[in-house]
């Protein structure tokens, strides 16, 4: 499912540009814009889905998969030592763009 208005489906799409990190049939990943450490990038499914809190049971494998994929490419962009990762959820965790996405943060090292 894609979300015409949704700046991260226009990503996905390719009518929006990005660093890309990693892509496959259901997830891709970019540098975020904005970042807030040395190396931050985002994961989020293909498959619009507004946040975690809309997820469903229907989509367990896929949250598996995006949370499975942080720590290879953390270590693939530096992140030897460690990492941060956030999920923010609706307007009061600080969500600004509504579809699913895990930051990943950190300094490499």
């Amino acid at each position: 499912m894609h979300d015409p208005h949704c700046i991260f489906c226009k990503i996905i799409a390719g009518q929006i540009p990005s660093n890309k990190v990693y892509e496959d049939d259901e997830l891709y990943a970019f540098h975020d814009i904005n970042p807030i450490a040395p190396v931050h990038f985002l994961i989020i499914p293909k498959q619009h889905i507004d946040s975690l809190a809309h997820a469903t049971a229907d989509d367990e494998a896929l949250l598996g998969k995006l949370l499975g994929l942080a720590p290879r490419l953390a270590a693939e962009q530096g992140l030897k030592n460690g990492f941060k990762t956030a999920i923010n959820t609706g307007r009061g965790g600080g969500q600004e763009v509504f579809h699913l996405h895990i930051h990943v943060f950190g300094h490499p090292g």
